[in-house]
């Protein structure tokens, strides 16, 4: 999906800056020294309400790499889970239709009612698919730096995704899945983006069809970082009230 000039042209979206990507180390680690910073806002965070939340990870990293946000999340009152399905590597792990991970949510809004998915990058992704496919069991999805929105090429990690996940971008049953996973969703959707964004263009973070929330942000960590987690609880906070 390209973004449509002034004059009505659609202009091709690119990856990050060679900058922005140079950046992303130094940008988490700096975020990760100064969170302290940050905790008395963390605290008064809204209070949850004890709903399912199912947290999926990005391209190539597990549970763990949702730790703080788990953790945030279960002091907040939430059920907060990791998704249990080892590292990301795409359809290897979930399946092509994402039946494993339909699977897990399946068992999760079973036990307590609709889940709610907040999902990392290419984790944001798959939680758009299975609410495309079982939107029964899903009550709202939360993306953070997802690229759903546009060519997987605007990204400076296309090449590892095909490496990792063994697709191709081009496959036509990729690119049918992915135009299915862009279109607009049939639950409640926030995407929380950064045009900062070192390894995914932050414009194919977001569409019309949802509610977009930016941040300034590394990709590396920001599901760490405290303007991500406020937002996120800020977010499953208005749906309470609502």
């Amino acid at each position: 999906m390209d973004a449509v000039s002034g004059n009505g042209h659609a202009m091709a979206v690119t990856a990050p800056s060679k900058a922005l990507w140079a950046a992303e180390v130094p940008r988490a680690a700096w975020m990760a020294a100064t969170w302290w910073r940050h905790r008395a806002a963390l605290a008064a965070a809204p209070r949850g309400d004890g709903r399912p939340v199912l947290l999926l990870p990005g391209l190539f990293n597990s549970d763990r790499s949702n730790a703080v946000m788990r953790r945030f999340l279960t002091r907040l009152g939430y059920r907060a889970e990791g998704w249990g399905l080892g590292r990301n590597l795409g359809a290897k792990t979930v399946g092509a239709e994402g039946e494993a991970l339909i699977a897990r949510v399946a068992a999760m809004a079973a036990a307590a009612g609709p889940v709610t998915l907040i999902g990392v990058s290419l984790g944001g992704i798959m939680a758009r698919l299975v609410a495309h496919q079982r939107p029964d069991l899903v009550r709202e999805v939360i993306t953070v730096s997802s690229p759903f929105a546009g060519s997987g090429r605007a990204t400076n990690v296309w090449r590892a995704f095909e490496w990792v996940t063994g697709e191709r971008l081009d496959d036509p049953a990729v690119l049918a899945r992915s135009a299915r996973i862009a279109g607009a969703l049939p639950v409640p959707t926030t995407a929380i983006w950064s045009r900062s964004d070192g390894l995914v263009a932050g414009s194919i973070c977001h569409d019309a069809a949802c509610r977009a929330i930016e941040v300034r942000s590394s990709h590396l960590g920001v599901q760490m970082k405290p303007e991500v987690l406020l937002a996120i609880a800020g977010v499953m906070g208005d749906d309470r009230v609502n």
